[in-house]
């Protein structure tokens, strides 16, 4: 009986395995045939059945702007980049899309922040591990130097090159910690919809003192907190975000969709 029940485990295993092998087949063929809706389709469902894999993302994103939906395409691209930063035709198509949007806002990030984000998209975050692992294991190279040669010289070369090395491993291990967990974090989120209103309040109903500024579909936004306000149907989600690091207002949050 338990070897039959083996055997009838083994076989659903297979056919689930050749099942998502089909979706994601399906999907590829369906993009091929330019019947987009249904690849996207494809894609998320995918996605939904094998996890969330970079290149199914951006394949996703890929499907949404074939069909003008700019603000899921770059969803799916930087979905791609969360699950690998490393991913180079994501980040090539994420940065297209967004000179196609009708709002780009500059950017007025720190430079160190810029340099960390440049350093990051570098490698995938089990390549990260790796490097934090041979990095440390050079560490102890140069501390083994350090301890037991004779030579002056050799010993200040194992001092300082630990020191030098075990900068880099520890910042390597906040990398890999940063990025892994990254697909994990959702608080930014993009324009969905053709136009929305940023308000200095949360509500519906705006008086001549509250100011509104339209942003449009593909804006990137940085959710800091969110409450219920009453709304024309009852009460709505408000968003209070920010976009870049210096302009702060609330949004509908059915107007965007979470990264």
């Amino acid at each position: 009986m338990n070897k039959i029940l083996c055997i009838t485990a083994a076989l659903a295993m297979g056919l689930a395995s050749a099942s998502a092998a089909t979706l994601a087949q399906q999907a590829d063929s369906a993009y091929m045939a330019e019947d987009y809706p249904r690849a996207a389709d494809l894609y998320s469902r995918s996605i939904a059945e094998e996890g969330p894999a970079a290149d199914t993302w951006y394949n996703l994103g890929n499907a949404h702007w074939r069909q003008g939906h700019a603000g899921q395409a770059i969803i799916g691209y930087e979905r791609a980049l969360l699950v690998d930063p490393s991913h180079a035709d994501a980040r090539t198509n994420l940065n297209f899309v967004r000179t196609k949007i009708q709002d780009l806002p500059e950017d007025d990030s720190a430079f160190l922040s810029n340099l960390h984000d440049s350093i990051t998209a570098w490698m995938s975050p089990d390549a990260w591990a790796w490097t934090a692992l041979v990095l440390f294991l050079a560490v102890a190279g140069m501390a083994a130097l350090y301890i037991f040669s004779p030579g002056v010289m050799a010993r200040k070369t194992g001092f300082f090159g630990g020191i030098a090395l075990l900068f880099l491993c520890v910042y390597s291990i906040v990398v890999a910690s940063r990025t892994a967990s990254a697909v994990d974090r959702h608080n930014h989120a993009v324009v969905v919809v053709p136009t929305t209103l940023l308000s200095s309040t949360p509500k519906a109903s705006q008086s001549a003192t509250d100011k509104v500024v339209a942003i449009h579909e593909g804006t990137k936004v940085e959710i800091v907190d969110s409450v219920m306000a009453p709304g024309a149907e009852g009460s709505e989600q408000w968003y209070d975000v920010k976009i870049n690091n210096s302009t702060r207002a609330w949004l509908k949050a059915k107007d965007v969709e979470r990264i």
